[in-house]
């Protein structure tokens, strides 16, 4: 093996990094003012049973994680294999990220994306920094998993399918 680069200060070199993990991809999306807001985030960690805690990095400079943060709950939908077209409308900087997108809304305000793996109702626990992140605990209160459809797995900024052995 060849010795490791120095301390990595090269964004770009630390994003190919971090694409060597792959991810699934999750939707965190609410109602706002009856008009639904989201965002896609690839960062999502189970982190705890009790309390049931789910976790999300979202970027600082993000202008969707203001308006869900006002939000009493929102919902976490974990996106499922041939979800990416989904996946790259909410992760769009324009137009109307839900535009052809299935989606419900429940009693509370969180939006759900028809077709998912898993429905979460969440509520913030808590906020911490985290470099040029915000690492978003959520409260689980509510879920509903369809645990037979396949996973979309995002790898090397690619979408891709996990293989059968």
């Amino acid at each position: 093996m060849s010795p490791l680069n120095a301390t990595p200060t090269d964004s770009a070199l630390l994003r190919q990094a971090f694409g060597c993990f792959p991810s699934g991809v999750t939707a965190v999306c609410a109602l706002d003012s009856g008009t639904p807001v989201g965002m896609a985030a690839s960062t999502f960690t189970p982190v705890s049973l009790s309390p049931a805690l789910i976790s999300v990095c979202v970027q600082d400079t993000s202008t969707t994680w203001p308006k869900l943060r006002r939000r009493g709950r929102v919902g976490v939908s974990v996106l499922a294999e041939g979800q990416d077209t989904i996946c790259r409308a909410l992760a769009s900087k324009e137009g109307d990220r839900f535009a052809g997108v299935d989606w419900d809304a429940d009693d509370d305000g969180g939006v759900y994306i028809h077709g998912a793996s898993l429905w979460l109702n969440c509520s913030l626990h808590a906020e911490l920094p985290g470099g040029d992140h915000t690492i978003v605990l959520l409260e689980i209160h509510g879920l509903k998993a369809e645990p037979d459809r396949e996973p979309l797995v995002f790898h090397h900024s690619r979408f891709r399918r996990l293989a059968v052995s």
